[in-house]
C-alpha cells in the first residue's frame, strides 16, 4: 500500500492499519477504476472514498440519501481537519452562495449532495466548472427496484455522470446488495468495467435471536429494566405502535426518544439529535430512523415486528456495534407480523411489480424467521456468501433460557380446534379455552364441549400468546384471509397422538455482557463535556473503543495516546491533554499501576474436558439409531465433538445441555430428553461423582486438542490421508476441507501433499461450474452454486476450482 495513504490514515484518523477490505478498494481507486463495493455497515466504507479524495488533484462529490448523515459526515471530517460542506434543502441561500463560492475557490476536498439537487440548474453550471476527480454514491442500492429502500430520486444519477465531459471516478458503496441489485447498480450508473468488491457480510459481533413466542411487552419492558443505561433503538413497522411503546416505557420513568413521518420536523430532529449526543439512550421508531445514523456504540436492536425483507433487516440490525464491540439484536416475531407487512405492502406500493418483488422478499424474510438452522449461516448464503459453519452466536445456535415441556397444554388447544370443527380464530379458540361466557360462544353451542373452560387459569393475553407461539412452531396452521382461521395439520396430529413433544423455550433477558471500569466512565463524562461545548455528538471526539483502551493502557503523554486505536495526530493535539491529566489523576487517587498485559486476554481462557470413552460410545449409538430413523447423515444429527464434550462433562439437565457447543433449542428438543437419559443412567450405573462447571462462551478444548479445525486438516493431509478418510474422522464436509486447502494454497502458494480430487466431480459438470466462474469470478463460491443444477455439490465446485485455476491435478 502506498505509504501515503497509510500516513493519511494515521494523522487523521488515528489508525495504523486498515480494516479488512479498505486496502485494495482504496488501491483499485487510485489506479482510477470505476468500483462496486459491498461492505457491512461499520467496515469503514467512508474511509475508501476519504482517502483517495485527500489525494486526488480534484474535488469529490459524494452522493447521498438522508441530511442527517450529510451533516454528520462533514461535522467529522472537519473534526479531524479536512475541509468539506454538504449541500441540501436544509440550507439557505446565504449558505449555498458561501459553499458554491468555496467549490469555485478550490476550498473544499469533499462535498456531499442529496441526488435530488442533481436537477439543479446552479449545482449543475457550478459543478461543470470545477475539477471533480470521484463521484462516490452511498447507500447505492437505492437505485435498484430489486433494493429494499428503491428511491426514485437515485435514478438521476446515471444521467449526472454521463453529461461529463471528462468523466471521473465513479465509486459505488452499499452494505446489502443481492445479485440483481448489484447488476442494477452496474447498469443504472454506468459503471465502466468496474471492479466488485464484495467485503464479506459478516458482523461477528452482532448476537443475532429471533424469539417467537408472542410476549413482546413483557419482553421489552424486562430488557430496558435491564439494559437502559445502553444504546439501542426498537423497531416498529407502524407509528401506532412506535407511540404505544413510547408511552409505556416512559412511563415506566426512563427517558426515551421516538421517530417517526407522523412527528413534526423540529420534533424529529430534537429526539435524533439527543440521541446521536448520548443525551438519551434509547430511541424507539419506524424504518424511517437509522440510515445515515454514524453513532457507533449502539448496544442493541430490537425489532418489535419483523421487517419486510432480509436486506431491510440486515440493514437496520448492521446499526448496532459498529464500532466493532459486541452488541445484541432481537427480533420479536407473532405470525401476525407477516399478515401486517402483506397489508403495508398492499396499501404503500402501486406499482405491481413491485409489489412482486416485495412479496417475494418478505417469504424470504419469513423462512428466516421459520429456520432451524442457523441464522447468520441463512443470512450470508442469502448474500451469496458461503457459510458452512454455525457461527454459534445466534438463538438458533445458542441455548438460553429454560426449555419447558408444553406437550400437555398444547394438547389441549389442539383438541379444542378439532373440537370446533368449522375454522375460527385464535380469539374464539382462546375464549373457548377460557370459558367465555359471550353470546357467540352460546350460539355456537362451544359452551358443551369437552374443552370448555380447560385452560381458564390462563390469562388472555397470555393464552394468545402460546397459541402464536405454536404457530411459528409450526404446530398449527393459520390459513390466511380476510379473518385468518386455525388449522390443525400433520404435526398437529401427532403431537395429540403422543408421538412428538412439544418443547418450549422461554426468552430469558440477559445483563449486558461489558462491564465498564469507573475510568472509563469518567472519561465518558470529559467526552460529553467537550461534545457538549462544540456541539458535535460524543462519538466524534473520541469512540467507545478508544474510551476503553485509554481506561486499560493508562496513556499519560502525547506519545501513548497516539499509540491508542482512534486517536490521530489532531484529535490528540485537539483532546489529548484533558484525557491525559484525568488519566494521571485516575493512576495517582487509587494506586494503579500499568500493566502491558492485553486487555483482551480474558478471550484467550480455555475450557479443557477429557471426553468418557464409553458413554461416547452410547452417544454414538444413540446418534445411529437416530439417523436411520430420520435417513440422516449421523454427523448432521450431532456433531462428534459434541458427543465428546457430553461424556465429558455428563449434563443432566436441558438447561446444562444448552451448554454443550452445537446444542441449540432445535436439538434439545429433538433429542434432548434422550441424551440426558442416557447420561444419567451411566453416571447410576459407574457410581460417578461429576462436577459441573458452567462454560459460557470460553474458548473449548478437547482431549487436549488445541489446533483449530484447519489445521487439523492440513496436518493430515500431510500425514498422507485422503480426504474422504479425513471427513469420515473429523466429520468436517468435503467441502470445507476443500475450502481449507484453498485458503492454505493462497497463504502459502503450494502444498507438498498429494491431493485426488477427480472423483468429486463430472465432466460436464466441469465445463458448467467453469463458465459459472467466469461469470462470478473463483470467490463467488454460493453465487457459483446458486446458478448451477442444484445437483452439483459445493464438494465438486471447489473441486473445479482447485484444479483449474490451482493446478490441483
Amino acid at each position: 500500500m502506498n505509504e501515503k495513504t497509510l500516513k493519511i490514515l494515521e494523522k487523521y484518523y488515528g489508525y495504523k492499519n486498515f480494516r479488512k477490505g479498505q486496502e485494495k478498494i482504496i488501491e483499485s481507486i487510485l489506479e482510477k477504476k470505476d468500483l462496486l463495493a459491498i461492505m457491512p455497515t461499520g467496515a469503514g466504507k467512508s474511509i475508501c472514498y476519504q482517502i483517495p479524495a485527500l489525494i486526488f488533484h480534484g474535488i469529490t462529490i459524494v452522493i447521498s440519501p438522508l441530511i442527517s448523515l450529510m451533516k454528520d459526515q462533514v461535522d467529522s471530517l472537519r473534526s479531524i481537519g479536512i475541509e468539506a460542506a454538504y449541500i441540501n434543502s436544509s440550507l439557505d441561500n446565504d449558505e449555498l452562495k458561501e459553499i458554491f463560492y468555496g467549490l469555485k475557490n478550490n476550498k473544499y476536498k469533499i462535498i456531499y449532495v442529496s441526488p435530488e439537487r442533481l436537477d439543479s440548474k446552479i449545482f449543475l453550471e457550478v459543478v461543470d466548472a470545477i475539477d471533480v476527480s470521484q463521484i462516490a454514491i452511498d447507500e447505492a442500492h437505492c437505485v435498484s427496484q430489486w433494493g429494499h429502500d428503491f428511491r426514485v430520486s437515485y435514478r438521476k444519477i446515471g444521467s449526472f455522470i454521463s453529461r461529463r465531459d471528462n468523466k471521473p471516478v465513479i465509486t459505488a458503496f452499499t452494505a446489502t446488495a443481492s445479485l440483481e441489485v448489484r447488476n442494477d447498480i452496474v447498469r443504472m450508473l454506468n459503471l465502466n468495467d468496474p471492479e466488485i468488491f464484495v467485503n464479506g457480510f459478516d458482523r461477528e459481533n452482532l448476537e443475532i435471536s429471533i424469539i417467537k413466542e408472542g410476549r413482546k411487552e413483557r419482553f421489552l419492558k424486562e430488557y430496558i429494566q435491564k439494559h437502559s443505561d445502553i444504546s439501542g433503538i426498537i423497531y416498529c413497522a407502524t407509528r401506532k405502535d412506535v407511540d404505544s411503546i413510547y408511552e409505556e416505557i416512559t412511563n415506566l420513568g426512563y427517558q426515551v426518544g421516538k421517530y417517526h413521518a407522523g412527528l413534526k420536523d423540529m420534533e424529529r430532529k430534537e429526539f435524533q439529535d439527543m440521541f446521536i449526543k448520548d443525551k438519551i439512550n434509547i430511541m424507539i421508531a419506524t424504518n424511517a430512523f437509522g440510515m445515515g445514523i454514524d453513532k457507533p456504540n449502539i448496544r442493541f436492536v430490537i425489532h418489535n415486528n419483523m421487517p419486510q425483507s432480509i436486506e431491510a433487516y440486515y440493514q437496520e440490525i448492521g446499526r448496532a456495534g459498529r464500532d466493532g464491540e459486541k452488541s445484541e439484536c432481537i427480533l420479536l416475531f407473532t405470525p401476525g407480523d407477516i399478515h401486517l407487512q402483506k397489508y403495508l405492502i398492499d396499501t404503500g406500493l402501486r406499482s405491481e411489480q413491485r409489489k412482486i418483488i416485495a412479496y417475494k422478499k418478505l417469504q424470504d424474510m419469513a423462512s428466516l424467521v421459520y429456520s432451524a438452522d442457523c441464522y447468520r449461516k441463512y443470512i450470508l448464503n442469502y448474500f451469496g456468501e458461503e457459510a458452512i459453519d454455525n457461527c454459534n452466536n445466534c438463538s438458533n445456535c445458542l441455548s438460553e433460557g429454560e426449555v419447558t415441556d408444553k406437550t400437555v397444554e398444547s394438547q389441549k388447544v389442539l383438541s379444542c380446534i378439532g373440537r370446533m370443527k368449522s375454522g375460527f380464530g385464535i380469539t374464539m379458540v382462546v375464549d373457548v379455552l377460557r370459558g367465555s361466557k359471550s353470546q357467540k360462544i352460546i350460539n355456537y353451542n362451544f359452551h358443551t364441549l369437552s374443552t370448555y373452560g380447560i385452560m381458564k387459569e390462563y390469562k388472555k393475553d397470555e393464552l394468545i400468546a402460546f397459541v402464536n407461539t405454536l404457530i411459528s412452531h409450526g404446530v398449527i396452521d393459520q390459513v390466511e384471509g380476510t379473518y385468518p382461521i386455525l388449522k390443525l395439520n400433520n404435526l398437529s396430529v401427532k403431537v395429540l397422538k403422543g408421538e412428538h413433544r412439544v418443547l418450549l423455550k422461554e426468552a430469558k433477558v440477559k445483563d449486558y455482557g461489558f462491564k465498564e471500569n469507573n475510568l472509563f466512565n469518567i472519561l465518558k463524562e470529559i467526552r460529553f463535556s467537550i461534545a457538549s461545548e462544540e456541539g458535535i455528538p460524543p462519538y466524534m471526539v473520541f469512540g467507545d473503543v478508544t474510551l476503553k483502551e485509554m481506561s486499560t493502557k493508562l496513556p499519560e503523554t502525547k506519545e501513548e495516546l497516539l499509540e491508542i486505536s482512534g486517536v490521530g495526530e489532531i484529535k490528540c493535539d485537539k483532546y489529548g491533554f484533558k484525557f491525559a491529566e484525568e488519566i494521571r489523576k485516575y493512576i495517582i487517587e487509587n494506586n494503579t499501576i500499568k500493566s502491558n498485559n492485553d486487555v483482551n486476554s480474558i478471550n484467550n481462557k480455555k475450557f479443557y474436558v477429557n471426553s468418557d470413552e464409553n458413554l461416547y460410545q452410547k452417544l454414538r449409538n444413540l446418534r445411529e439409531t437416530i439417523a436411520l430413523k430420520e435417513n440422516k447423515i449421523p454427523y448432521s444429527i450431532i456433531h462428534q465433538n459434541s458427543l465428546k464434550e457430553i461424556s465429558g462433562r455428563y449434563p443432566l439437565t436441558l438447561e446444562e445441555l444448552g451448554d454443550i457447543s452445537g446444542i441449540g433449542p432445535k436439538k434439545i428438543e429433538a433429542y434432548g430428553r434422550d441424551i440426558i437419559c442416557i447420561v444419567k443412567n451411566y453416571i447410576e450405573d459407574n457410581n460417578l461423582n461429576r462436577n459441573w462447571q458452567v462454560k459460557g462462551r470460553l474458548k473449548l478444548v478437547i482431549d487436549g486438542e488445541e489446533r483449530e479445525n484447519e489445521e487439523i486438516v492440513i496436518d493430515m493431509l500431510n500425514e498422507g490421508y485422503e480426504i474422504s478418510e479425513i471427513s469420515n474422522r473429523t466429520e468436517i464436509s468435503l467441502s470445507t476441507i476443500l475450502g481449507y486447502v484453498t485458503e492454505y494454497i493462497k497463504e502459502n502458494g503450494e502444498i507438498l501433499f498429494k491431493l485426488n480430487i477427480d472423483n468429486l466431480y463430472k465432466k460436464e459438470e466441469e465445463e458448467e461450474i467453469l463458465m459459472a466462474c467466469k461469470r462470478f469470478g473463483v470467490e463467488k463460491i454460493g453465487e457459483i452454486k446458486k446458478s448451477l443444477d442444484p445437483r452439483i455439490k459445493y464438494e465438486s465446485i471447489r473441486a473445479v476450482i482447485l484444479k483449474n485455476y490451482y493446478n490441483i491435478v
